[in-house]
């Protein structure tokens, strides 16, 4: 996945909310970290060079106010242990359907013709031996021909949201609504910041995406990223105990357990064996994921970042869901009921 970047130049960053950047865009185009690192920042060749986010001081109301655009942030039930495991949804915002009664027609599934400017020989687990396949986006893919990539077999979209606690990815509105439109079941993610506090970025990510009930669960990204500046790396302990607080917010706004993404160093560090009531979506870019995520169970599976097709400028990330055809349409039916 990539970092979010407000389109104004980075002069004004510091004007607009306070942050910091130590990466210019000369130097972001030279920017060449390993491949299974980071998602984030490994991505070249896209119509926009890659500049690093700087963290923004707490006190970003100003900025709240400019962009968010899905209104204030609803008060949320607090679970009385942490815990818990059952869900507690919120009463549905106004004018939004419910899906209960509505006709669950099944969508085409469509077959992959994605091609890869760098591909990889994953053997007899390859990426094209699974049915169903999909992307994620952020705003260095630009306006995207949503109707035509599906026929390339995105059959679902994750979108960039937010990151930390202040930023809007500036295409999310309109490749939230565009998914919708062309039949493509998309989810939303965070990019998650650690030198933030997980409520107020929960708070950001529900202020900024709608509850909709067919949507794909929410999804937190949590990576570390050596070009934000922020170079906090807390502790195994912090790090489960931050995302914990995000994740149960989460579920309790939106009523759907959340998906961890993550890469590699990320997850060796701070993941291996935890959180296993979760679902996972893993970056392996060079290796089947039971490589580099030995007794990880996984729902989604990142296998390129230099992903190209019909319908969208420059490369982009490519993925597939763990089951089969069946077992996609069954799961879609559990997240919607």
């Amino acid at each position: 996945m990539r970092l979010s970047v407000l389109t104004a130049a980075l002069s004004g960053c510091v004007f607009l909310a306070g942050c910091a950047s130590s990466t210019s865009p000369e130097t972001a185009l030279a920017i060449k970290p390993s491949v299974e690192t980071t998602g984030s920042v490994s991505k070249g060749g896209g119509p926009v060079p890659e500049v690093a986010v700087g963290e923004s001081p707490v006190k970003a109301d100003d900025a709240q106010e400019i962009l968010a655009w899905a209104g204030p942030v609803p008060e949320t039930r607090v679970f009385e242990t942490m815990t818990q495991q059952t869900a507690i949804p919120l009463e549905r915002p106004a004018g939004e359907q419910s899906s209960e009664g509505r006709s669950r027609k099944r969508s085409r599934i469509y077959s992959q013709q994605f091609r890869d400017a760098h591909p990889i020989n994953f053997g007899k687990r390859a990426p094209r031996h699974y049915q169903v396949h999909g992307v994620d986006v952020s705003r260095w893919q630009g306006d995207i021909d949503w109707t035509r990539l599906r026929t390339q077999g995105a059959n679902f979209a994750f979108i960039k949201a937010t990151d930390g606690g202040d930023h809007l990815d500036p295409m999310f509105q309109t490749n939230w609504r565009r998914t919708k439109e062309a039949g493509i079941r998309r989810g939303a993610y965070h990019f998650f910041y650690w030198c933030r506090t997980a409520g107020e970025q929960a708070d950001w990510f529900i202020r900024n995406v709608p509850r909709d009930p067919d949507a794909l669960p929410p999804v937190i990204d949590v990576e570390w990223n050596g070009d934000s500046a922020c170079k906090k790396r807390p502790s195994r302990a912090r790090v489960l105990e931050k995302m914990q607080v995000f994740l149960d917010k989460l579920e309790r706004h939106y009523g759907k357990r959340p998906i961890i993404y993550t890469a590699p160093d990320f997850y060796e560090d701070n993941l291996q064996g935890e959180l296993k009531g979760y679902p996972f979506w893993l970056r392996s870019v060079a290796a089947h994921p039971s490589k580099r995520y030995p007794d990880r169970r996984w729902m989604f599976w990142q296998y390129s970042g230099s992903g190209l097709s019909h319908g969208v400028s420059g490369r982009i990330d490519l993925n597939v869901f763990s089951g089969s055809e069946g077992d996609w349409h069954n799961w879609l039916a559990g997240q919607s009921s």
